[in-house]
């Protein structure tokens, strides 16, 4: 099947709508394997290459069948420029399907206090803020993790060989011992010389 058939109605006419010829490469052959949520999938590409897009095309195809609010996806990105300008390219997707996207690090306070009470569908923060989630609302914010889905790692390569990369492997088992079932981990990667690295890390 044509990957592009795979994606919701709605997210479909969102790429109709960006004026599209066709999708990437990368997109096609991602879209199959992340709606699969059978595996991890590490998807590389320089930068501009639609990265982005070849992750949360077909995630928010899935999250977009699923019926109520509820955190389904968390993402975990190294800069806060990054989640700013993701939110805001995920934004614009998610109003296509009616999913609503929170960032969530120390410069940004819309939309926080109202997330404890109708989570956004898809969180997208900082090492940093996460573990603060953990250790000051942990039980609050774990009971917002029953629903969850993905796991997505934003510029999996800035995380190799540093402590921060230790620190979210850990926040990464953190998070799925409080979900009680198993979760798909997708990263986003800059071209990589190694990627059989990359794999082994996620």
């Amino acid at each position: 099947m044509d990957p592009f058939e795979l994606l919701h109605p709605g997210i479909q006419r969102w790429v109709w709508q960006q004026g599209w010829p066709a999708l990437r490469q990368i997109q096609a052959q991602a879209i199959p394997l992340v709606l699969g949520r059978q595996s991890d999938v590490v998807i590389s590409a320089p930068t501009a290459g639609g990265k982005t897009e070849a992750a949360f095309l077909p995630i928010m195809s899935d999250l977009a069948q699923l019926e109520g609010p509820g955190l389904r996806c968390l993402c975990v990105s190294p800069l806060r420029a990054l989640i700013n300008d993701q939110t805001r390219r995920l934004t614009s997707i998610g109003e296509a399907v009616d999913l609503r996207v929170q960032p969530w690090h120390g410069d940004v306070s819309a939309g926080r206090a109202s997330f404890w009470k109708r989570p956004a569908n898809i969180l997208i923060t900082t090492p940093e803020s996460l573990e603060a989630l953990l250790m000051r609302r942990g039980a609050q914010f774990g009971g917002l993790l029953g629903e969850l889905r993905y796991l997505v790692v934003d510029e999996l390569h800035a995380f190799f060989g540093s402590e921060r990369g230790a620190q979210l492997r850990s926040l990464l088992q953190r998070v799925e011992r409080l979900v009680p079932h198993p979760l798909p981990r997708i990263a986003l990667s800059a071209t990589l010389g190694e990627p059989e690295r990359a794999g082994a890390f996620l």
